[in-house]
């Protein structure tokens, strides 16, 4: 009987599953957005959460326990040098799981595991790069 076991084994031992999740979870601070199956998603983001508390917290001990799962140092500076700043005024909720589609291979229920603000981001950065453009077209033309 499963009374109350809690997490998702995806028929892999418990050393090959943390070296998974530890992937995801630094992949997805470092990228901020990725498609995983549903079920990856879901442990996934229990994970994340935790670490991006710790790192909102960002406090020495804070920032030794977030080393101590994640062990990617350019994640562990994204995270407190980006990600934290830009949610400490949340309390929890940073991110959000959108059910996509079918994986064609298998079936499997895909979702896009993202920050909750990612479009906000995408969207600056967008601004910033169209600007950019317009400035470089301009001095192309003052030099022409």
């Amino acid at each position: 009987m499963r009374h109350r076991v809690d997490g998702r084994l995806f028929g892999r031992t418990a050393n090959q599953r943390k070296a998974l999740l530890k992937g995801i979870v630094a992949s997805l601070l470092e990228h901020e957005r990725i498609e995983t199956t549903v079920a990856k998603a879901k442990e996934v983001r229990k994970i994340a959460e935790r670490i991006i508390t710790l790192g909102i917290k960002g406090d020495l001990h804070s920032k030794r326990l977030a080393l101590s799962y994640l062990s990617n140092r350019a994640a562990m500076s994204k995270l407190f040098g980006e990600i934290a700043p830009r949610l400490s005024g949340r309390n929890g909720g940073y991110l959000r799981i959108i059910q996509t589609r079918n994986r064609v291979n298998d079936s499997s229920p895909m979702a896009v595991l993202e920050f909750v603000d990612y479009e906000d981001i995408r969207k600056s950065k967008e601004v910033k790069k169209s600007k950019e453009k317009k400035t470089e077209k301009k001095e192309t033309e003052k030099t022409t």
